[in-house]
């Protein structure tokens, strides 16, 4: 028999989607790591999934006047090539980098809900990836503005994108390293990742819906309300999460983030190890 989430979970998972969402720590590692160490069972990856709808909404209403100009200028665009400028190829590259995350996390959603929330996977991938950071902050040249992203630069963020189906790799980091490897400056490439997020967390979220009421196998069943708090919680701190973000990322590299994925892994290497918490 399924178990039943309790109201504090719901308010604390809220606040740590909220949290680290935009914050190349993985938000989904973040929740399955909070769920098993606090509350000694793992509230799912479709409760995940749709808590992210809290804070892709904060992305729409942060970034709402860019997005309606993208949305306008690609329709217009449609209609006149005479006016297909830069937010025109911003919204083709939108869909070019969201094709990839949407066929794999289709083909493998089945294993997204299961062997991909083992705590051994989740602390590897947070230690592992953290030196990619590192790496990617080591070659870039930042020479490239968001005005200078070009097709290439976009299929490869959304390649990279994928890799966030494995909670622990961070789909800000994965995207956000993508670009910095690629030439994108930093700031470019965080915003650019915010804006290929959406409609792969928004469809991702609202598949899961149903789910998150009824688990089959997986996770806890919660209310209406408990979904509704977690999801409003999410929200507020997601968008605090997106401006104080973009204001850090214009100064300081990724290597900051990295040190804390490396201490927050070897420290569920340890549990797990001793026998406090459970993988699975």
């Amino acid at each position: 028999m399924t178990d039943s989430m309790s109201w504090l979970q719901s308010i604390v998972l809220g606040a740590v989607q909220g949290l680290t969402e935009f914050l190349p720590i993985s938000s989904s590692a973040h929740l399955r790591i909070v769920s098993e160490v606090w509350f000694g069972q793992d509230a799912g990856a479709s409760f995940t999934a749709v808590t992210q709808l809290g804070t892709e909404l904060a992305v729409l209403v942060y970034f709402g006047r860019d997005i309606g100009r993208i949305i306008a200028a690609w329709f217009a665009g449609l209609r006149d090539s005479g006016r297909r400028g830069l937010d025109y190829r911003i919204g083709w590259y939108v869909i070019l980098a969201t094709i990839p995350i949407g066929v794999l996390g289709f083909v493998f959603k089945d294993e997204i809900r299961t062997s991909g929330r083992n705590l051994w996977l989740i602390a590897g991938m947070l230690i592992g990836f953290s030196f990619v950071f590192v790496i990617a902050e080591r070659l870039a040249t930042q020479r490239r503005s968001l005005e200078q992203l070009t097709g290439k630069d976009a299929l490869v963020m959304g390649l990279a994108q994928c890799l966030a189906l494995i909670p622990g790799v961070s789909r800000s980091g994965a995207t956000a390293s993508a670009g910095l490897l690629s030439g994108v400056n930093r700031e470019a490439a965080f915003r650019f990742s915010f804006l290929i997020a959406i409609p792969a967390v928004l469809a991702s979220g609202l598949f899961s819906l149903k789910d998150a009421f009824e688990p089959s196998g997986e996770g806890v069943s919660a209310s209406g309300g408990q979904i509704a708090l977690a999801t409003v919680i999410a929200f507020v701190l997601g968008y605090a999460s997106i401006a104080w973000l973009l204001r850090f990322v214009s100064h300081h590299s990724l290597t900051w983030f990295a040190g804390y994925r490396v201490v927050l892994g070897l420290v569920i290497i340890g549990l797990l190890a001793g026998g406090v918490v459970s993988a699975t």
